[in-house]
């Protein structure tokens, strides 16, 4: 494979126009010039940890964390062999110092990219295509089958802002006149959160916007069975004064 990259720009360049991408949402994924790379697990996690940030982490920080249980000597050597396996693929894919560790230009992160669109969507400023990728983009979940600790914060990052953007999908295609789209966005909202009353009043938008009235009181009646089942709670004014409009 030709994409090994190095430290020196010229280098990291050739990486980029060669493609290198790298997949946390659904499954840990890597590909060179579309070619699969295969890694070791433990060199996977360091890459992950490292693609989650998107600035330098000092190598002491990211020791510490993949190999909490280990004495700061044996993780600065697990960190160290996990540099080596990451790298002996030949993809130079983590820019190291003596002091940090980096994400190489160029390569290609697919949580960073949902992340952008999302704020897009939340600020107003989506375009055409971002409306079109959206929903595919926003519907996944981060590495669902690890169960690192370091994991948690950020899974559940994402998936509050990807919520968040999936509701201003719905909407802003309700107000573009495409239902049908709009439908599946606000259906995606709520079966990642059946509790969260956002993604009910998005969908009852789309229901109401459709002109489907028995279909928005239908979901209004299952969000508030939900909520009072579940959390011991009745909808809120917002919801109430949707339907009264």
């Amino acid at each position: 494979m030709t994409c090994a990259t190095s430290d020196h720009a010229q280098a990291t360049t050739t990486g980029t126009r060669q493609g290198t991408s790298l997949s946390l949402l659904n499954a840990f994924e890597l590909r060179c010039d579309g070619r699969l790379v295969s890694l070791p697990l433990s060199a996977q996690r360091l890459l992950a940890f490292i693609a989650l940030h998107e600035h330098p982490l000092l190598r002491i920080y990211v020791a510490g964390t993949l190999w909490i249980d280990a004495s700061d000597e044996r993780a600065s050597g697990s960190l160290r062999s996990s540099l080596w396996r990451l790298n002996r693929p030949g993809h130079r894919l983590v820019e190291a110092t003596s002091t940090h560790l980096h994400l190489v230009p160029g390569v290609q992160v697919d949580l960073r990219r949902a992340f952008g669109l999302a704020r897009r969507l939340l600020d107003g400023s989506a375009d055409a295509d971002d409306l079109r990728a959206a929903q595919c983009a926003l519907g996944g979940e981060l590495l669902p089958d690890w169960y690192d600790d370091w994991l948690l914060f950020e899974r559940e990052r994402f998936r509050q802002l990807s919520l968040h953007a999936l509701e201003a999908l719905a909407d802003r295609l309700t107000g573009a006149g495409d239902v049908a789209r709009a439908l599946e966005a606000a259906l995606s909202a709520v079966g990642a959160e059946p509790l969260r009353e956002s993604a009910h009043r998005a969908l009852i938008r789309v229901h109401l916007a459709e002109g489907n009235r028995g279909e928005a009181l239908r979901q209004y009646a299952v969000c508030r069975r939900l909520l009072r089942e579940r959390l011991g709670v009745e909808p809120s004014e917002q919801l109430d004064e949707l339907l009264e409009r």
